[in-house]
């Protein structure tokens, strides 16, 4: 029986940890922000973390992107201007408004169009990729090679924001309190609209959000379900969907992700993401008695791209 539970208790803490620590981390105050990173670089100064997520600057190096999503680096990235006419940067002492150049001028382009797509004002940009890419310190697996980036689900509001808002100022949750739809108080047409619209763009490899929001996109995606196929449900991602763009064409060294050749995923395999989000939130496995294991040391620099070192170093 313990070997049967075992992996239950496996998939419930890393499911608990997504709908937690990065939901957390992704709402966190500046000032909780800033001592989870301390925490972290206590405790694994020599992680590739730790190196990358204290670098403040880019690598002056040709833009690209070196290695896979949750494992590499970022060469000759663009920041994202703070402000623009459709989009505000939020949680700016993070630094992580950096990309590579062809998402940051997708994403400038998307804000701008932002209402004539669905009537907002502009986007809320929370986090791209940090100066040089790499590992982050707190929140994410991926966003390590600048070709990821999350968009908040609140519509950028028709007053600029301040530092302090910018900082410490709260997403909205756009699931239901039983976790199994969206909080029809929240959620709006315009959010499906939205999305469609990012799904239609052909640099776009996969659309991330909570299995609750995918369940109401298939319920509104319309007569028209092909744009389906790059919407995926993730943990998280109840306060902002994930933007995810393939390769540019001919990078050599980035490593893409297959195209989507799956479906609308409506069926069987979102009511699976469901069920297992309810049980891990509302029924979980009791843990197992005695001391808790030791946490796995973070990625080495070593395990990434050998070309990462160099981007590291570079002045």
């Amino acid at each position: 029986m313990q070997s049967t539970n075992r992996p239950l208790l496996a998939l419930s803490a890393l499911l608990l940890a997504a709908l937690t620590a990065p939901v957390v981390h992704a709402q966190s105050t500046a000032e909780e922000e800033a001592k989870r990173r301390a925490a972290n670089i206590a405790a694994f100064p020599d992680a590739a973390r730790a190196l990358f997520g204290q670098t403040t600057t880019p690598a002056s190096m040709a833009a690209r992107a070196i290695g896979s999503y949750a494992r590499g680096c970022l060469a000759g990235g663009t920041a994202m201007p703070v402000d623009g006419e459709s989009w505000q940067v939020m949680r700016l002492a993070r630094n992580r408004n950096w990309g590579h150049p062809a998402l940051i001028s997708y994403l400038e382009t998307l804000a701008r169009n932002v209402p004539r797509i669905n009537g907002w004002p502009g986007l809320l940009v929370g986090d791209i990729s940090q100066p040089r890419g790499g590992p982050m310190l707190t929140g994410h697996a991926s966003h390590q090679i600048g070709l990821d980036a999350d968009v908040w689900l609140t519509p950028m509001p028709k007053q600029r924001l301040g530092g302090d808002a910018r900082e410490n100022m709260s997403a909205v949750n756009m699931a239901r309190a039983d976790w199994r739809d969206v909080d029809p108080k929240n959620w709006t047409p315009a959010h499906t609209k939205l999305i469609k619209s990012v799904a239609a763009e052909p640099r776009v490899e996969r659309i991330f959000v909570n299995p609750a929001l995918k369940v109401a996109l298939c319920r509104e995606a319309g007569a028209d379900r092909s744009w389906l196929e790059k919407v995926r449900p993730m943990w998280g991602h109840n306060y902002h969907f994930h933007i995810r763009l393939s390769c540019p064409a001919g990078m050599e060294g980035c490593s893409g992700q297959e195209p989507p050749n799956f479906g609308d995923g409506c069926g069987a395999e979102l009511s699976g993401w469901v069920e297992r989000q309810y049980k891990a939130i509302f029924n979980p496995p009791k843990p197992r008695p005695g001391p808790k294991p030791k946490p796995k040391p973070p990625m080495s620099v070593d395990a990434l791209p050998a070309e990462c070192r160099q981007v590291l170093v570079s002045r």
